[in-house]
């Protein structure tokens, strides 16, 4: 009976988002792995379970999905430079377009119930309160000029 002496490092999935810069704290990474916001090769993932080397992980993070493959496991939290050595990026590009999309919207709607209106709210207010309607337009009727008045 032989028995293997090489061992594969393993770690826990909020310690390598956390050692692999996902996450600022390991305590935030343990929280989105609570929330469900972790996947490993598609199942969601507990904060305990362990990563190994060619695993597929999904994390979403400010409503992008990250998608990466675990290429070897870091000894600790890794530099920035460093981070590429231990995973490789698959995340398509369509979702930081999406994303970009997202700011865009977000910039020109202010929140309901967000302070006053600014100025330019309220003249966009009026001038719509002031248009005329498809319906006003019908109903408005037009001076005779046969009246009395343009007789003399």
């Amino acid at each position: 009976m032989e028995v293997n002496k090489e061992i594969q490092p393993v770690m826990r999935i909020d310690k390598f988002l956390w050692s692999t810069r996902y996450f600022k704290t390991r305590n935030i990474a343990t929280t989105a792995c609570k929330k469900g916001h972790a996947k490993i090769n598609g199942l969601t993932a507990k904060p305990g379970r362990e990563v190994f080397p060619m695993d597929q992980i999904i994390v979403r993070k400010n409503q992008i999905d990250y998608k990466f493959t675990v290429l070897d496991i870091p000894p600790s939290r890794v530099g920035a430079k460093l981070v590429d050595i231990y995973r490789k990026d698959t995340t398509p590009k369509e979702a930081f377009e999406h994303n970009e999309l997202l700011q865009y919207s977000k910039d020109y709607y202010r929140k309901k119930g967000i302070g006053r209106p600014t100025k330019k709210d309220r003249r966009d207010i009026d001038d719509y309160l002031d248009a005329p309607s498809k319906d006003d337009d019908a109903k408005t009727v037009e001076p005779d000029n046969n009246s009395k008045e343009a007789e003399d």
